[in-house]
């Protein structure tokens, strides 16, 4: 059965209730850490509900099903356990609270002491008739769940008796009929195992804890100055309203537990009902006595409490209200009501539910701890894990059910070692954020010096006589002159004033594929063209194309051939050209031709500077 949920939109994962749960019934997700509940091995304790401090783990309640069941048909006993006393401290008289029970719909209230009665009286017939077999006493629920799954060899020797709130169960069916629905009221979260463990007249049908019997008297409003007294439902338990405290069923079954003769050892907390379990099972003819364990600091404690302080007041408060009890107490009924009821079988047996999982052999342990910087001789612990040793926890961590950073140690080891990371990271980052600084520093420094040089050269562009312009590799302007858009024509002086110097726009659009290609060519091979003479519509252009910056920038000069201007330098030019290649030829025929040289020289001057002349003119 289900008792144990977790809100995992309000988790935090601190993993405090892993780390608190005995069994390990709770673990961890693969898929994102998240804490989850194996119900299978949960023992109903409870430890977890009270350290999440995201308020992420709640018990499963069965509290709407109860007023379900109450605004029925069905006649409806509450049985209520005798913790009341030490809980509602706050009711005046117990009188009230019994009626204020009433008020909530239910057609009898019973307190759960009868039943500690009955079963104190199995108790001292089983302990005091003693057969040479020791026995673990089955009152908690808690107890006996951690036994079946994890001390399966031990249920034997349970004690074959069931709780007081079954026996209740079975006392009002007795008195009230078999169709009866009880409602058992207490303290415990495990009972709800028990409930279910019964058919028949031991069947409980609902458990409320003490706290949603509050939330109860919330909702419809009942309060204590609004009711009248009303006592409990006959049978009136005796003895059995000592039950809250772990000794109480003890004195009830009046079996000896003094230190020299006594036969019974009562064991109740957490790590001691572990230990004791142990004990008992390793060295049961050595200690030659009857165990009775609870889980927790008795009832008086349990989780389903409003309020886990005040442990003495509590039992102070459960003794008064006891020796108010007895006062007027009368004892010959309460013989006769329990004669009437030796008839009702009280016995029961229990399964065997191994929960347990292979151990790891010493070389994983070791292995595991050598980890988590621990040794596996080491026997100290200091069981912040939720462990009784290291090696446990070590075990658990081989089984899956735990995890390294649930031990302290590790994790503050691992934090100071992070931290120390960090602060070295943190370092280096300063160093890199200095050197960052210098080379922003030296990179506005170039860009201040490169938007100089950018601006000179898109001056120089502008003012350039000839056309130019300058393309990336995928051939898109990215500048050109005012010469280049005259050479396109009016389309491209359109274009112009949307977009000044044709930026971004596509050179294939905007030449024929004979000049286009010219700087595929450049970008593809990083090779110049010089001065290379190309027909474009009704002009012969001059190309000279530039590989700026290899494969990725070139720029091109267009020369209009038939502006006299143009033709007139370009003649001088290539007339110069033929000059120098003269000059050449004749310097190698100098030898033979001597002074003849310098004759030809003058006379091809002449022609020049006459043509110049006749230019000017």
């Amino acid at each position: 059965m289900k008792i144990i949920e977790i809100d995992h939109k309000r988790c935090t994962q601190s993993y405090a209730c892993i780390r608190a749960c005995p069994v390990k019934a709770i673990t961890t997700r693969s898929k994102d850490g998240m804490p989850v509940v194996n119900h299978s091995r949960c023992i109903g304790c409870g430890s977890c509900l009270y350290v999440c401090a995201a308020d992420a783990v709640s018990h499963i309640s069965e509290l709407e099903e109860t007023v379900e069941l109450l605004e029925s048909d069905n006649k409806t006993a509450a049985i209520v356990d005798p913790t009341i006393s030490g809980e509602f401290p706050d009711i005046t008289d117990y009188r009230k609270f019994v009626e204020m029970i009433r008020k909530l719909g239910f057609d009898y209230v019973n307190e759960v002491s009868f039943g500690v009665d009955l079963v104190a009286r199995k108790y001292h017939d089983l302990l005091t008739n003693f057969k040479g077999k020791y026995y673990l006493m089955a009152n908690c629920p808690s107890l006996v769940s951690y036994v079946e799954k994890f001390a399966p060899e031990l249920t034997d020797n349970l004690a074959p008796i069931v709780t007081p709130m079954t026996a209740a169960a079975k006392t009002v069916r007795k008195n009230y009929g078999k169709d009866l629905k009880v409602v058992f009221i207490g303290p415990c979260l495990s009972a709800k195992h028990e409930a279910r463990a019964h058919e028949g007249d031991g069947y409980v049908d609902r458990v409320l804890t003490f706290k949603e019997l509050r939330d109860l008297f919330n909702r419809f409003k009942i309060k204590e100055s609004k009711v009248e007294y009303s006592d409990f439902d006959a049978p009136i338990g005796y003895h059995g309203s000592l039950y809250p405290i772990s000794k109480g069923i003890v004195e009830a079954s009046k079996v000896d537990d003094s230190l020299l003769d006594g036969k019974v050892i009562t064991v109740e907390e957490k790590m001691n009902m572990m230990d004791a379990v142990d004990e008992f099972n390793d060295h049961t003819e050595s200690l030659k006595k009857h165990f009775n364990i609870f889980y927790h600091s008795g009832c008086l404690m349990g989780p389903g409490t409003t309020d886990q302080s005040n442990k003495y007041l509590r039992r102070t408060m459960v003794v008064d209200y006891v020796h108010k009890r007895l006062r007027d107490f009368d004892k010959k009924q309460w013989e006769k009501d329990m004669a009437k009821h030796l008839e009702i079988d009280l016995g029961r047996g229990f399964e065997r539910d191994d929960q347990r999982l292979p151990q790891p052999n010493n070389e994983q342990l070791e292995e595991i701890l050598k980890s988590l910087g621990k040794r596996l001789e080491e026997s100290a612990a200091c069981n912040a894990c939720g462990f009784r040793s290291c090696q446990d926890f070590a075990a658990s961590i081989s089984q899956g059910l735990s995890k390294p950073e649930m031990c302290l140690n590790y994790s503050i080891k691992n934090k100071q070692d992070y931290i120390k990371t960090l602060k070295n990271n943190n370092d280096k980052l300063k160093q890199q954020q200095e050197s960052l600084i210098d080379k922003e520093k030296s990179l506005l420094e170039e860009n201040q010096k490169l938007k100089q040089r950018t601006d000179t050269t898109s001056a120089l562009l502008k003012n350039l006589p000839s056309a130019a312009v300058i393309v990336d590799d995928k051939l898109k302007v990215i500048e050109s002159n005012e010469s280049f858009i005259r050479v396109l024509g009016e389309d491209a002086e359109m274009i112009n004033e949307v977009i000044p110097g044709l930026a971004g726009a596509d050179l294939k659009t905007l030449l024929p594929y004979n000049l286009y290609n010219l700087f595929t060519y450049v970008l593809e091979n990083d090779e110049n063209i010089i001065g290379k003479d190309v027909q474009h519509d009704d002009r012969l252009l001059n190309v000279s194309i530039y590989s700026l910056k290899p494969n990725k920038i070139v720029g091109g000069v267009f020369r209009d051939m038939y502006v006299a201007e143009v033709r007139q330098e370009e003649i001088i030019n290539r007339v110069s050209e033929v000059i120098d290649e003269n000059l050449k030829m004749v310097q190698k025929i100098a030898f033979s031709l001597g002074e003849g040289a310098s004759t030809t020289e003058k006379m091809l001057n002449s022609i020049i500077e006459t043509y110049r002349k006749t230019g000017k003119d």
